[in-house]
């Protein structure tokens, strides 16, 4: 599944996403050695300026440090593509970065049951708009076994024929953006054809909650859970 975000118009200077293979997939990306940290004082702020993801081709990203003290932030790995905004302080030899306003999570939420002769049991995952998402992965528990796993079409997914035992729950995953939804209890005495519903609010936006950003002598090492994604100026 590839939805893609809107970037802001406003963002200064001009960034740029690309479709690339998956960001783990690009060891280049991180950080190895790099110059003696460079303090940030308020005087000089070495930090502000236009910088872009070191390595590559796999993977595409502009960060923007402005002198107001805001930042602008686009991503682009294989389906992935992301964007933030909001604004910095600076910390030491470092700065922070915070999404503002605060990204609404994406959610994944029951919908319609209705029955249908096609198998003992069926999955739609939808947009609210009611159209199909294809690439949704699953999830199916039963008192006893193993769990049955597999992924959503456009269609649904529908159980095969041949399983005799009783579904009793399903948890989804998209798994892009890393969107987890709760374990949802199975009842056939309601129906067998089960819909959710996936709302995307800010999907797209990320969440940086005073992210730490190293700065450095014409880079910018940004900390993001496992992985150091570097940033050297550009010259433009």
């Amino acid at each position: 599944m590839r939805r893609r975000v809107r970037h802001d118009p406003a963002m200064r200077p001009t960034l740029f996403c690309m479709p690339l293979i998956a960001l783990a997939s690009a060891p280049a990306v991180f950080a190895q050695t790099a110059p003696s940290p460079t303090k940030v004082s308020p005087a000089t702020n070495p930090a502000i300026g236009h910088y872009r993801l070191a390595g590559g081709p796999d993977v595409a990203a502009d960060l923007a440090i402005e002198a107001d003290g805001h930042f602008f932030y686009v991503l682009a790995a294989g389906a992935l593509d992301e964007q933030a905004s909001g604004r910095w302080v600076a910390d030491g030899t470092t700065i922070r970065l915070t999404t503002e306003p605060k990204p609404r999570p994406a959610t994944i939420a029951t919908g319609a049951i209705a029955r249908t002769d096609e198998g003992p049991l069926k999955l739609l995952v939808t947009w609210p708009t009611g159209d199909g998402i294809a690439g949704v992965d699953f999830v199916i528990g039963f008192d006893s076994g193993d769990p049955v796993t597999g992924y959503t079409q456009d269609y649904g997914w529908t159980m095969q024929p041949d399983e005799t035992r009783v579904p009793r729950w399903v948890e989804l995953v998209e798994p892009i953006h890393g969107i987890v939804s709760p374990r949802f209890p199975i009842d056939l005495a309601k129906g067998n054809a089960l819909t959710f519903v996936l709302t995307p609010n800010d999907l797209g936006i990320h969440d940086f909650e005073a992210a730490t950003v190293e700065v450095r002598d014409g880079e910018l090492l940004l900390h993001r859970g496992d992985a150091t994604l570097r940033f050297v100026r550009a010259a433009d």
